[in-house]
């Protein structure tokens, strides 16, 4: 586990630059904890400092019970061994084999040969690189790359591993690809995983808690499922927009001049249930769907509708009702310019 308290970064200037103010986080062992922001948000010094890359300034980061602001320079050499990290650009050695980028870690601990070589096979067979032993970084793809970089990361058996962007530099489908890996590691390894993104998809799509993180403070935290079904900043609402529409698009909400409109929030098992034809047959009102979404959070499912109410006030009332007490949340969408 990782207890993050009070820490705070300020880097000396006229005026000093307060980088990270008072980040409190916990970090629960074996999770895939995500941390978003913008550039500049403080999200990279915050991961360098969880392995003393960066000092913090103020505050305290334990380890499984260790307080890794107690350690001297030769105690944190031995810790930072237990931390793994991977980065966006890769920064693998262009001169040297897959095979020796992934076993430099072990090489400089000086272990015996034929323990350098079972370890170092074995990660390649774990992250998919089999027969590219002896093939050199040039001629890898961008996706390979990161296999190497998270090879070279578990090759000293960590209980943490740091990502760095890991997948800001890939394609789409590599990024799915990459993202699946990390999750096999996480269950593999039961390795706990602090990655920093500016990429919702990424968080959605792989963590199990998330903490959103702006001007060096963090805004929001919670599980992936609370913080997308219900996001409470607006910085959050922006991230969590750009992969699900949890507002009215914009070419939609130009085309709202009267009427009633609703969001409709279905959560859990309730997104299956054929809620909005009882309602249709249940009271003397239409119902038009304008927009809609169903995805999965963490394996729930997650709708999202907008829709069109038009009917008496008393029938409309009724309706509403009936919906909110199956569970429904309902949100009135002001028409556009209203």
């Amino acid at each position: 586990m990782i207890e993050i308290k009070n820490v705070s970064k300020v880097y000396p200037g006229k005026p000093p630059i307060h980088a990270l103010k008072d980040i409190n986080l916990t970090i629960d062992k074996g999770s895939i904890f995500g941390i978003i922001g913008f550039s500049g948000a403080g999200k990279s010094t915050l991961i360098r400092c969880l392995n003393r890359l960066e000092e913090p300034t103020e505050g305290t980061i334990h380890l499984n019970g260790l307080d890794l602001m107690s350690l001297n320079e030769k105690e944190l050499r031995k810790t930072r061994r237990k931390i793994g990290m991977i980065f966006q650009h890769f920064n693998l050695l262009s001169a040297k084999t897959v095979f020796d980028n992934i076993a430099m870690p072990l090489y400089l601990e000086g272990k015996k040969k034929k323990d350098v070589q079972a370890k170092v096979k074995e990660l390649i067979e774990f992250v998919g690189l089999t027969g590219k032993e002896n093939v050199y970084p040039g001629h890898l793809s961008g996706g390979q790359k990161q296999r190497v970089g998270i090879a070279r990361a578990l090759v000293t058996d960590p209980d943490l591993l740091l990502c760095d962007e890991a997948t800001s530099a890939l394609d789409p489908e590599t990024t799915k690809n990459v993202l699946e890996l990390l999750r096999k590691v996480n269950k593999s390894y039961n390795l706990t995983i602090v990655l920093i993104t500016h990429e919702m998809s990424v968080i959605r799509d792989l963590c199990d808690k998330v903490a959103v993180i702006d001007n060096g403070e963090i805004v929001e935290e919670g599980t992936v499922y609370e913080v997308f079904t219900n996001p409470q900043k607006t910085i959050t609402r922006n991230f969590v927009n750009t992969v699900l529409q949890n507002e009215v698009p914009p070419s939609l909400s130009k085309t709202l001049s009267s009427g009633k409109y609703y969001r409709l929030v279905f959560l859990g098992d309730r997104a299956a249930n054929p809620l909005l034809s009882e309602v249709s047959k249940k009271f003397d009102i239409h119902l038009n769907i304008l927009y809609g979404s169903i995805t999965e959070l963490q394996d729930r499912p997650y709708g999202n509708l907008f829709v069109a109410l038009d009917g008496s006030q008393e029938e409309s009332s009724k309706a509403i009702q009936f919906i909110l007490e199956n569970g429904i949340e309902v949100k009135e969408v002001l028409p556009h310019g209203a």
